[in-house]
């Protein structure tokens, strides 16, 4: 399934001669019921399943925020056009096939990663069915009645005299139809004709539509009209991956020998229970930022991780080796240079001697520019990064504190850090209801609006787009964006 030779174009008629382009995914709308049976790269085996991990990290994150469907759709729309495109066959100037080898490489990556237990298995036919339905209500219409036929939903099309037979009760289920003319009748007793298609399914099928009486039931099997028969396919889709997760499941271990892929599927799973699955790796505000004006940047913008490892910084003079790493990367991808980093931090440890920084600290602080040891650029730590650090110790201020804040803590810094910015008692509430349920991102995400309302930023805004916030650097470029968006409209 996969190799390290370099990238190759990819051809769907190189393992099966017989095969067309057309023949290998006919269709947008997939089940994903075959295996992969093609070579990729370790690159493409890690990036499209992070491309699509990042798109139902962003629908989990909308079910958390408790959007409305459209409003989840939305989001998922504009996060598909970016990370994962996925067109019709009409769409004649496109590399279709491309598009849907990526799709159902990335899903089946995915898949192999979230099977490893019950809880990452259920989220993730969840969120992988809300993709699923946002693709099928924006598919072209005739393409979507070709995939339909193309499979087998168990399901009969009811005739015309079986609909005439259950008249009045699919009339009042507000099923569509013609009034049948009858010369001498009071128009009280006319007889409506359902015109609408039905379809005859068992009602197992169907038990969301049963429970909420919005179908016909006789003898075991439900009527169910076409407006409703979205409910069916999406059965049939949860159905079809659950099987497919519990089979991977079963097999999975014969994969473990191989640390170079389980490496990987450990780090997109963790991923998930996060709740985050990118990283941030540009420049916050394209501009080069001096050692005196970090101060007042926190204060505005640095969101409450940063923020705290600054107060912690300013009050004790002195940060622990994972603070001063997870703060020091922060500012450098913020924009402070090697040089001016050096002289914030030997202002800010004010209390000891130039030869002891010199000795103990400044060696570490050119090492994470790459300028000692290996000399790698090492990146900024990701949200995802932070909250799977292990727990602080008592005089540690590193980690997120969404996550390992006590609440009342949590509430206290909360205010104390923001309610300048507008966030007040009342805001709380929501916050940390999703602190409690662990969408910490999202707490996160909803005091950014917060905090930027003055600015624009609405209720389900997020950094933009609807997006949740997945790094510190993020958090702090959409505010200093915003805050320069600003002071333009003024002048």
């Amino acid at each position: 399934m996969y190799n390290n030779s370099e990238r190759r174009k990819f051809d769907p008629t190189r393992f099966d001669p017989s095969k067309s382009v057309e023949k290998e995914w006919p269709f947008r709308l997939n089940f994903y019921d075959k295996s992969p049976w093609y070579e990729v790269t370790l690159e493409d085996f890690e990036r499209y399943a992070l491309d699509r991990l990042r798109v139902l990290a962003e629908i989990e994150s909308s079910f958390a925020r408790n959007r409305s469907w459209e409003e989840l759709k939305n989001v998922t729309t504009r996060q598909c056009k970016e990370y994962l495109p996925l067109n019709s066959s009409s769409a004649s100037t496109i590399d279709t096939q491309t598009e849907r080898r990526n799709d159902h490489l990335g899903h089946f990556v995915l898949r192999l990663a979230f099977c490893r237990s019950e809880d990452l298995r259920r989220r993730f036919v969840k969120a992988e069915t809300a993709l699923f339905r946002v693709r099928y209500e924006s598919d072209d219409t005739k393409e979507r009645e070709l995939f339909l036929k193309s499979r087998d939903f168990q399901w009969t099309e009811v005739n015309s005299e079986e609909k005439q037979q259950y008249a009045s009760e699919l009339k009042a289920l507000g099923v569509a139809g013609v009034q049948q003319p009858e010369e001498g009748v009071p128009a009280t007793s006319v007889k409506v004709i359902p015109t609408e298609k039905l379809y005859k399914v068992r009602w197992t099928q169907v038990p969301d539509l049963v429970n909420k009486r919005r179908v016909l039931v006789k003898d075991g099997w439900a009527y169910v009209p076409s407006k409703e028969q979205l409910s069916i396919v999406l059965r049939a889709f949860e159905a079809s991956l659950e099987n497919a997760l519990d089979s991977t499941a079963r097999s999975i271990m014969r994969m473990d020998g191989d640390t170079r892929l389980t490496e990987i599927l450990n780090h997109m799973s963790r991923g998930f229970v996060a709740g985050v699955a990118s990283e941030y790796s540009g420049p916050a505000t394209g501009d080069e930022i001096r050692a005196d004006m970090v101060d007042d940047l926190a204060k505005r913008h640095f969101p409450l991780c940063m923020r705290n490892l600054h107060e912690c910084l300013m009050r004790d003079r002195h940060l622990k080796h994972f603070g001063r790493l997870q703060y020091g990367l922060f500012l450098k991808v913020l924009g402070l240079s090697i040089d001016e980093a050096i002289a914030f931090w030997r202002k800010a440890f004010s209390n000891v001697t130039d030869d002891k920084f010199n000795k103990e600290y400044k060696y570490n602080i050119r090492h994470s520019f790459g300028l000692e040891g290996k000399r790698a650029n090492y990146p900024a730590k990701s949200c995802q990064q932070i909250l799977l650090t292990d727990k602080p110790g008592p005089s540690d201020c590193h980690g997120c504190p969404y996550r390992h804040f006590a609440p009342d803590n949590l509430q206290t810094s909360l205010l104390a850090t923001y309610s300048s910015q507008g966030l007040t008692s009342a805001d709380l509430v929501e916050v940390m209801r999703t602190v409690k349920e662990g969408h910490y991102h999202v707490a996160c995400t909803r005091v950014f609006e917060i905090t930027h309302a003055t600015g624009g930023v609405k209720k389900g805004d997020g950094i933009g787009g609807g997006e949740s916030v997945t790094h510190p650097n993020q958090y702090a470029a959409k505010s200093i964006e915003i805050e320069k968006g600003d002071a333009m409209v003024v002048e």
